[in-house]
């Protein structure tokens, strides 16, 4: 099998679960996924950032700015009958938080929005890689840093990282 003609390696491309303050995940209708609903993302460009390139199509696509961005998972889409055309895509998958909650579509990639529970979200036409994303993230899945789950914040509206913790000193075993 071979990918559409122009294609000579797998594209990397981002995408996220966008959470907001009600703990509800912003769906998406694109053309591109026929009937189903996905999330918003997009390609990375050369000497782009993984979450550098999440943060830009977020904007492009649905005009929200996001935080708290937390890979949730990695898959590979090889030639999915989903997508319309034959392409081979690695999906970096993120879970995050939005500033506000009004989508403003960019009417060319994007041309419907939902807002859904999380939980609600499994009863949508969804394509089957948004799917596999809504699920690992109902399972609990964690990071580093841990779950990102509606409201569970620090201060300032923040989860803490690993880097902003204190380390404990270590203790001493008894005789050494």
């Amino acid at each position: 099998m071979t990918a559409d003609a122009g294609q000579r390696y797998p594209e990397p491309t981002v995408g996220a679960l966008i959470l907001n303050a009600r703990g509800e995940m912003l769906l998406v209708k694109s053309v591109k996924w026929g009937d189903r609903l996905t999330v918003a993302g997009g390609h990375v460009e050369v000497g782009e950032t993984l979450e550098a390139a999440l943060k830009r199509e977020i904007k492009e696509e649905v005009g929200l700015v996001i935080r708290d961005i937390r890979l949730l998972m990695v898959q590979q889409a090889i030639f999915s009958r989903d997508f319309h055309r034959r392409r081979h895509f690695i999906f970096f998958d993120y879970v995050c938080r939005a500033v506000g909650d009004r989508p403003k579509l960019d009417g060319v990639e994007i041309q419907g929005f939902r807002w859904v529970l999380p939980k609600k979200a499994l009863g949508l036409p969804l394509e089957k890689f948004t799917r596999r994303m809504v699920r690992k993230y109902l399972a609990g899945a964690t990071g580093p840093e841990g779950p990102l789950r509606p409201g569970v914040s620090s201060r300032r509206g923040r989860i803490p990282s690993r880097r902003g913790r204190r380390r404990r000193p270590a203790q001493r075993q008894p005789g050494k």
